[in-house]
């Protein structure tokens, strides 16, 4: 690596960053049920937490209405506990291993609880996309004080790496942009 930085690894870990962020982005539908809503869930299960399609089978019976039938029964209360303080606004109703969840409406108050989920969501990808910029560039730093490349070479690189940063936290601003418009117009 004589240019002291890998280019399309920083590339890749920003594009890790965005499709993480669609996938967070994804779970915030609006007007249908989708099993994807329970998807950013971990449950404490077995002494670590895991995904909530790990401890049990996510469908949706109704438009209105995700149902979980969690395998274990000693779980039922850790995945309720778990919904419950998701911070998605669901209250499950539990059934022997069953779990029913009532979507609730998409009144004004509920909309703009969505919006600020996902501008976190947001906050969190921005957050990746700077830590692989901050690794690029620590990369360059030490690549031009171990002599690897010049110092006119280093501030191109570093122009380069910001450069693919603030293009990739672009992305994320039109894509939360466009999240708050669909969930602001359903």
């Amino acid at each position: 690596m004589s240019s002291g930085i890998d280019f399309s690894d920083l590339q890749r870990r920003m594009d890790g960053a965005i499709s993480a962020f669609k996938s967070d982005l994804a779970s915030l539908r609006t007007g249908r049920a989708s099993a994807n809503l329970l998807d950013p869930i971990q449950v404490p299960a077995y002494g670590s937490t895991m995904p909530l399609t790990q401890v049990g089978t996510v469908t949706v019976p109704e438009p209105r209405m995700i149902a979980v039938n969690v395998w274990d029964k000693s779980l039922v209360g850790a995945v309720d506990r778990a919904i419950r303080e998701s911070n998605l606004g669901f209250n499950p109703i539990v059934d022997g291993t069953n779990l029913r969840i009532p979507l609730p409406e998409l009144n004004e108050q509920r909309r703009k609880e969505l919006v600020k989920i996902a501008h976190q969501y947001a906050e969190g990808a921005k957050v990746a996309v700077r830590h692989v910029r901050r690794d690029g560039m620590e990369n360059l730093k030490k690549a031009e004080k171990d002599g690897e490349i010049s110092q006119d070479d280093s501030r191109t690189h570093a122009d380069r790496v910001q450069k693919m940063t603030d293009e990739t936290i672009s992305q994320v601003d039109t894509l939360l942009t466009d999240k708050e418009t669909e969930i602001m117009q359903v």
